[in-house]
């Protein structure tokens, strides 16, 4: 029954780990295969957005140590050695994986260093359990809500100007910040108030007799 499914579907019964290899890649959510240690076993193409390394420097490491988390480094040993290791979210999710319970999409915070600064993302993280060959192993998805949750934060905005100051301390008109923080680009348009403080003068002046 099972083999006549999956022929009438157009999935090779003999190929089923390229289909699932496919199926993985393509999600557009960054996806990590960890075992009990958060050591990278493989992850997917969205995953691959976190590194600049080669894949071949990523696998066998343990997370933190990939991400290049600040407080990896604090350890003695590296990520999950550490007195802040005791306390991650990532870290905590997949123990509990491990253990059976899957956690979804719980909040998480992490500072990474790039590029010689600290970088500090928000993330929602899912932890579920998967067995292969007989080893437990861990489906590890990290959404990165970093942009979602600024423009739910108060933005510092000039109180004249109205230009937004980024983390940098650069300050961007409006439009140009969004644009490029949110890919979001705007139409303009003049506001009744506006039309009436900055164009009824104008109108008015059209309208007397010359």
């Amino acid at each position: 029954m099972e083999l006549k499914k999956a022929e009438s579907s157009g999935i090779d019964p003999k190929q089923p780990d390229a289909f699932w290899q496919v199926i993985f890649q393509a999600n557009p959510l960054p996806m990590f295969i960890v075992d009990e240690d958060v050591r990278i076993g493989e992850y997917n193409a969205a995953a691959g957005g976190f590194f600049k390394e080669s894949k071949s420097k990523i696998l066998r490491h343990r997370g933190g140590d990939a991400l290049h988390c600040v407080h990896a480094i604090e350890g003695p040993e590296g990520c999950g050695t550490g007195a802040y290791c005791k306390t991650c979210m990532i870290r905590n999710s997949v123990t509990k994986a491990i253990q059976g319970n899957a956690t979804h999409r719980v909040r998480a915070k992490m500072e990474l260093l790039q590029d010689g600064r600290t970088v500090r993302i928000q993330l929602l993280v899912t932890a579920t359990p998967i067995q292969f060959e007989g080893r437990q192993f861990v489906l590890l998805i990290l959404e990165n809500i970093t942009e979602l949750l600024t423009l739910r934060e108060l933005l510092p905005v000039c109180a004249h100007c109205k230009k937004i100051r980024d983390d940098q301390e650069y300050w961007h008109e409006i439009d140009a910040y969004f644009a490029e923080h949110m890919e979001m680009n705007f139409s303009h348009g003049v506001c009744p108030d506006c039309m009436k403080k900055f164009f009824e003068e104008f109108d008015r002046e059209e309208s007397v007799p010359k």
